[in-house]
């Protein structure tokens, strides 16, 4: 444990400042500007320091319309990108300052090397994904050597962290598979209902997910799309960082798939209230925030058959091998041909969605913040959090 947690807190012990870390490359900025905007609603301002690629102009603008956030950010190497240590460390003394200046009463790191630095603060690890759990989970077999340091170094953090949060009780599993046993606690990512809305349907299958990521596995999507009766529209990057677009991923669209490229939030929710039927084959996901908003978008959901997937949406999608092409078209061609099934689907889905709000995760985690300013806690395997 960090923190001497002797100072007297406000009487709902919610905390007045949290220090938030993210990056803006996945689905981690969109979950931190949804967490931010709700403790906004609660009080708590919120200074969010991002680190890899600088925040977009529209990413900036977004930040700037959620009242008491103040957004930093510095272009240091994240901890899963090639040789990251030395910036990682850099990056640790900035957050410190930060930390300092601000007057910080809650850490919450959205990265785990970091976790192990002198905070003064009580410190909230939320665990969105690891190196060690995707290679497993794409690749088959464990991570090689070269991952040692950063398996050691998620390690220390994660033992070092006040509390750790995972969106599925999945990836808490995976944490321990991979790092040895921690206590943690689940609270699933949240959406905002209102942002999310069913327009009129067109006759269309749509996914989010770069399609060179072996993870999203949207290249399968990509593969069946020419024996589909719909066309298929993907948001998300076509081509690897650093690769000559046309080229350098060694394979050509395929007939009836349309790349729109990386969308704006607006353009993607769009997008997703448009579409009779949302597509992620996924083979590592997490928790799968494009589904949830695609869910309260109204549309039936085709996914991975993987665990953190099937524990989301049980009952309210349909589930196919990761690898099955044959299933995908299957699925994806049953549900274009039965309007009754595929709108009861998107019904199931839609009521699912509904109980994974936005509010029920800001709320969980002030409670989580204010038991850690009170007492230090330690938190069941169940994840129901305990005083030690």
């Amino acid at each position: 444990m960090h923190a001497d947690t002797s100072a007297q807190p406000p009487p709902s012990g919610r905390p007045r400042c949290v220090l938030m870390t993210a990056d803006t490359v996945g689905g981690v900025w969109d979950y931190s500007l949804q967490l931010c905007r709700g403790l906004a609603a609660h009080d708590t301002a919120v200074t969010l320091a991002t680190m890899g690629p600088a925040p977009t102009a529209d990413q900036r603008s977004a930040a700037a319309a959620i009242g008491g956030l103040t957004l930093v950010s510095r272009n240091f190497r994240l901890e899963w990108m090639e040789d990251p240590w030395a910036d990682v460390d850099r990056a640790g003394e900035w957050l410190l300052d930060l930390e300092s200046e601000i007057g910080a009463d809650i850490v919450h790191l959205n990265g785990y090397a970091q976790a192990a630095l002198p905070w003064s603060a009580p410190v909230l690890v939320a665990a969105h994904s690891c190196v060690c759990s995707w290679w497993q989970a794409v690749h088959g077999e464990p991570a090689p050597s070269s991952w040692d340091q950063y398996r050691d170094r998620v390690r220390s953090g994660l033992r070092a962290a006040d509390a750790v949060v995972a969106p599925t009780r999945a990836m808490l599993a995976a944490l321990a598979t991979h790092y040895g046993p921690l206590p943690g606690f689940v609270i699933p990512n949240g959406r905002s209902q209102a942002e999310f809305r069913p327009a009129a349907k067109a006759p269309v299958v749509c996914s989010a997910g770069r399609l060179w990521d072996e993870a999203k596995h949207v290249r399968l999507l990509a593969s069946a799309a020419p024996d589909l009766p719909w066309p298929v529209y993907v948001a998300g990057d076509t081509h690897r960082p650093g690769r000559l677009a046309g080229g350098g991923n060694g394979w050509s669209l395929p007939r009836n798939l349309r790349p729109l490229g990386r969308l704006p939030s607006s353009d993607l929710r769009t997008l997703l209230s448009r579409s009779s039927i949302f597509a992620l084959p996924a083979k590592y996901e997490p928790f799968g925030l494009t589904a949830l908003e695609a869910a309260l978008s109204g549309c039936a959901l085709v996914l991975g058959d993987i665990p953190s997937l099937r524990e989301t949406w049980d009952g309210a999608a349909w589930f196919v091998g990761p690898s099955d092409r044959e299933g995908l078209v299957d699925a994806i061609r049953s549900l274009a041909a039965d309007d009754t099934l595929r709108v009861t689907l998107a019904d199931r889905a839609r009521q699912r969605a509904a109980g994974l709000s936005a509010e029920r995760m800001v709320g969980a985690y002030l409670e989580i913040y204010a038991s850690l300013r009170r007492t230090p806690v330690s938190l069941t395997a169940e994840g129901a959090p305990c005083a030690s």
